[in-house]
């Protein structure tokens, strides 16, 4: 089932209240800090979508608070995307898909990276298979997309900030409408 624009606003909206498990911040203010980063460094409409639904995934399926504390990794990276893909191309979903891989390159390849994870972010890398090896790193870092995913990494780490001013959801649901915009355009042409 694909979600359309409007079904992804609402979720946000109303699920979006819920606190992101371990962190001082819900998963709207999570996803508005994200994007917003973005948007601050430039990015692309799609990357901007990205950051913004980049957990969406954990709104979409109830496993109740903090899975990772219950030794249980939701994937949440790959549960959005069928609800995705209808609507947004590669630019947007790749990221998504490979954000909890590209924590664990980051760790690979900065060790203070990982110093600097919250508790929660830690618990659930081991969950996701850890700290990649070296063969692992070079193989992600070849992957299209891989440079994207490790900058919705960095806004995911640091979209934390309880009380961080940011435009609201109506700003970002514009970014959403273009990329989905680029996206159909692009399969149309193609």
């Amino acid at each position: 089932m694909s979600l359309t624009l409007p079904d992804i606003v609402e979720l946000l909206e109303t699920r979006g209240h819920e606190q992101y498990d371990g962190e001082p911040v819900t998963q709207l203010e999570h996803a508005l800090q994200s994007a917003h980063l973005a948007e601050q460094e430039g990015a692309s409409s799609a990357l901007i979508s990205a950051a913004l639904l980049h957990d969406i995934g954990h709104l979409l399926h109830d496993f109740g608070d903090t899975p990772s504390m219950k030794g249980l990794d939701d994937v949440h990276q790959y549960r959005c995307l069928p609800f995705l893909r209808g609507l947004f191309g590669a630019a947007t979903l790749e990221p998504i898909r490979l954000h909890v891989d590209a924590k664990r390159f980051l760790c690979a390849r900065e060790p203070a990276y990982h110093d600097a994870l919250s508790v929660d972010s830690k618990r659930s890398l081991q969950l996701q298979g850890g700290v990649f090896d070296a063969a692992q790193a070079s193989d992600f870092e070849a992957k299209p997309f891989a440079l994207d995913a490790v900058r919705l990494r960095r806004w995911d780490d640091t979209a934390k900030m309880a009380g961080m001013a940011v435009p609201g959801l109506a700003h970002f649901a514009r970014h959403l409408g273009l990329a989905a915009r680029e996206h159909h355009l692009a399969r149309q042409a193609g």
